[in-house]
């Protein structure tokens, strides 16, 4: 084997990488969240786990990131580490799918259809459908099919350039010596485990042991150490994964390693045993890529069926390993009020789920924190006032987690839905944290009168339970225009903020008459005033909320035309909805 064979063989498992890569981002991005949806919403029922987790990994065709996104959900608490077991096993037979396809390459006959049937001859067909539908097609979800079928082809003719490469190693004493040291159940072992655990791809370590069978050098004596070693390679990306997370994520990635050794270990001492015994012929056999596919699933067959009954002890064992510890234990609780988790970026559009998911949660706690505060009018408590202060450092927070989340989700390869609803929530979570500190407002507002025995006059107290149900309308609308993007009950929201900002004013005229009349004092009058403009800058940012909405699902961002054209329309439809919503908020 000269250099240029070298560089033939390094070339062909850079474009074997490199294909796996991209059709598994690919795969992903079709995807669209729906597998991972099925994963957060699974039952507990272990074998539904098991067949679950083996389909997901069958699509994406990589159980590291099965197992990455199960340490994601554990660590967000979506998942709870009992159905994570399931998933975890299912996740290494899906694996061996990839196994299976790239044994194709190894059909032999002269029939038309068999010839057809070997990535080499289908492969150049998918890579001219791939770039036709990534350069000529404009709908997003076909350009990722054509990502897919460039990734295969890709990865089969990397495939192809390695097996070619290596070939001439069949005339090579010193490889035929190196291999045989491999046979050792052992060393085969170890170094199955190390080929996977640099290159964090099980599916991939059995690519280069398949590649590798064309010298005929390699028998199943070799192959079976070595595939055995790759399943427990293929730990080290969730383990990795696992550094920084809670313990009950630690707690899953431990799991998956308990699991791929122990299943190794009982399989090689049945298996080396009988053979001790037996002396199993074909040990001695030259493998090929079939053989290697059939030990590959045989194996993580046998290890699911051996620990499936024994989970409860899987998980039991990763407790042990992983122990609990009292502050832990608080701060787990603490953490779990959010869904996002850095290790779902590498899936962006589940990510972008998971955010979406979590700006609804805030949107509510932001809600609760202005409702709460606008019942404390007239009828104060400190309990509540205390209510009103945990809710609003906790919108804080889930300002801080999401902005964050959003800019390093930012970077990924969006669709343009996608990016559209990162640029919604990146700018509606600001109005949300907004809203909540006029409701701090509000409560110190009620606080200032309860501790000065205050109260409002019958009237004032009428006129402003009206503002209050207008505020508390909005609120709800342009909530509901956010969380189902409905843009036809976003057109109502600006009439009612006008409105509002009407009955805003009217409020203050009113007051200062009474104040005239000497019916109420300025001191009232600066609480009332708080009161109210508070009331109108929430139904501002109420505003902004749903004006997002409509403007970023129209590629426009230029905020005063938008509201300069929906009051200035020709039709009168703004003019009268505004007539529509000031009978019904009309002041006593």
């Amino acid at each position: 084997m000269d250099f240029f064979s070298v560089l033939s063989m390094i070339g062909g498992l850079a474009l074997f990488l490199y294909g796996m890569h991209v059709m598994g981002d690919g795969l992903a991005k079709v995807s669209g969240g729906k597998l991972e949806r099925i994963l957060e919403n699974l039952t507990s029922s272990p074998l539904k786990a098991v067949v679950l987790g083996a389909g997901v990994t069958a699509v994406i065709q990589s159980s590291s990131a099965t197992t990455v996104m199960v340490v994601g959900f554990v660590n967000s608490g979506i998942m709870k580490l009992s159905q994570a077991v399931g998933i975890i096993m299912g996740a290494n037979i899906g694996t061996t799918i990839t196994s299976w396809i790239l044994s194709l390459s190894g059909i032999e006959g002269d029939n038309f259809f068999i010839q057809l049937c070997k990535p080499t001859s289908f492969s150049p067909v998918l890579a001219a459908v791939g770039i036709v539908l990534l350069m000529f097609i404009k709908n997003e979800k076909k350009k990722d099919i054509g990502t897919i079928l460039i990734g295969f082809a890709v990865l089969m003719f990397g495939m192809d350039a390695m097996s070619s490469a290596v070939k001439p190693l069949a005339d090579v004493p010193e490889f035929t010596g190196i291999l045989t040291a491999f046979s050792h159940p052992v060393l085969g072992m170890l170094a199955g485990a190390l080929l996977t655990a640099v290159i964090q791809s099980s599916s991939a370590s059995v690519g280069i042991l398949q590649a590798l069978c064309v010298t005929g050098a390699v028998s199943y004596g070799v192959a079976i150490p070595i595939i055995m070693g790759q399943n427990i390679g293929t730990c080290v990306t969730a383990l990795l994964s696992a550094i920084g997370a809670s313990k009950n994520a630690k707690r899953a990635a431990m799991v998956h390693l308990y699991f791929n050794v122990i299943g190794t270990a009982v399989f090689m001492i049945i298996f080396y045993s009988v053979n001790h015994f037996v002396a199993f012929s074909f040990m001695e056999e030259a493998a090929n890529g079939a053989g290697i596919a059939v030990v590959h699933s045989l194996f993580n067959v046998f290890a699911t069926t051996l620990l499936l009954p024994f989970s409860r002890g899987l998980e039991r064992l990763a407790c042990l390993t992983i122990r609990d510890e009292q502050q832990e234990v608080a701060q787990e609780q603490q953490d779990e009020l959010l869904v996002l988790d850095s290790r779902f970026l590498d899936q962006p559009a589940f990510a972008m789920e998971q955010s979406v998911h979590a700006a609804v949660q805030m949107a509510e706690e932001s809600k609760k924190t202005l409702f709460t505060a606008m019942d404390l009018i007239g009828n104060y408590s400190d309990e509540k006032a205390k209510k009103v202060l945990e809710l609003e450092s906790l919108v804080d927070r889930y300002e801080d987690e999401l902005g964050s989340y959003l800019v390093k989700l930012a970077r990924k390869n969006l669709n343009s839905h996608d990016s559209h609803t990162l640029s919604i929530v990146l700018h509606s979570i600001g109005d949300f944290e907004r809203i909540s500190d006029h409701a701090v407002n509000i409560m110190e507002a009620a606080r200032e009168m309860d501790k000065k025995k205050l109260t409002f006059s019958k009237k004032a107290e009428a006129e402003l339970k009206v503002l209050c149900q207008a505020v508390r309308d909005i609120v709800d609308n342009s909530y509901k225009v956010f969380t189902e993007q409905d843009r036809k009950l976003a057109q109502s929201i600006e009439p009612l903020e006008e409105v509002i900002d009407g009955l805003n004013q009217e409020l203050k005229k009113r007051h200062i008459r009474r104040l005239r009349n000497g019916k109420c004092t300025i001191e009232l009058g600066f609480i009332l005033s708080d009161i109210t403009t508070s009331l109108e800058r929430v139904a501002d940012h109420c505003s902004n909320i749903s004006v997002c909405v409509t403007q970023v699902r129209d590629d426009s961002y230029d905020t005063h035309s938008y509201l300069d054209s929906v009051k200035n329309e020709d039709g009168g439809t703004f003019r009268g909805m505004v007539l529509q919503a000031e009978e019904k908020y009309m002041l006593p």
